[in-house]
């Protein structure tokens, strides 16, 4: 299978951390989005990254739905079959996947130029991390995972999130969220997000 995106984006991270802890070995193949000539263009009609080219060819986009599918083939599972674990890893994605977008919409607004930029739509995507920052650690009950049944989905997407604020809107979350702060150090330094980590 192939995998193209580019090194930067997190959601394309996010995918790649995945299939390496299911034992996946994917192409890797560095595309932007906005070849209208490539791969991305060619296989999903939104024009998006990540995407997954399967051996059959056929294509999945979008990172949840990728994740997904990864997961129902991979060697472990990172989401939960079912239940309430499912809906309560499920959430923490979403929330990640939130805080991701918001950090983007924010990043392609500061790229503006200055007289153009929208203070009061920057204001608002910051606003949206921090109180996805406070609802995270909130609700993050203590631990080496931030579910009881160990490394799922949550804590990769997650960790992903939190080291996308350091590399797109760095600012000190960690002095106003040290619960969750001593979690990503437990984290961090998994093979999957040492090995996807934009150098």
């Amino acid at each position: 299978m192939k995998l193209y995106g580019s090194l930067t984006s997190p959601y394309v991270r996010k995918v790649r951390a995945c299939a390496i802890e299911q034992g996946i070995a994917l192409e890797f193949i560095a595309e932007g989005a906005n070849d209208p000539a490539g791969n991305v263009a060619r296989l999903n009609p939104l024009g998006k990254i990540p995407v997954l080219e399967r051996d059959d060819g056929e294509a999945l986009f979008d990172s949840p739905l990728i994740v997904e599918y990864l997961d129902s083939i991979g060697k472990m599972q990172l989401i939960p079959p079912s239940g309430e674990l499912r809906w309560q890893a499920q959430r923490w994605h979403a929330l990640s996947q939130g805080v991701l977008d918001a950090v983007v919409t924010r990043l392609m607004e500061t790229r503006r130029a200055p007289e153009k930029v929208d203070s009061g739509g920057v204001a608002k995507q910051e606003g949206k991390v921090a109180a996805a920052l406070k609802y995270a650690d909130q609700h993050y009950q203590g631990g080496a995972y931030l579910l009881d049944q160990g490394l799922t989905i949550a804590d990769l997407a997650w960790a992903v999130a939190l080291e996308y604020i350091d590399l797109r809107y760095a600012h000190d979350w960690r002095a106003t969220h040290p619960r969750l702060a001593a979690w990503h150090g437990t984290i961090k330094d998994s093979a999957s997000l040492r090995e996807t980590r934009p150098q």
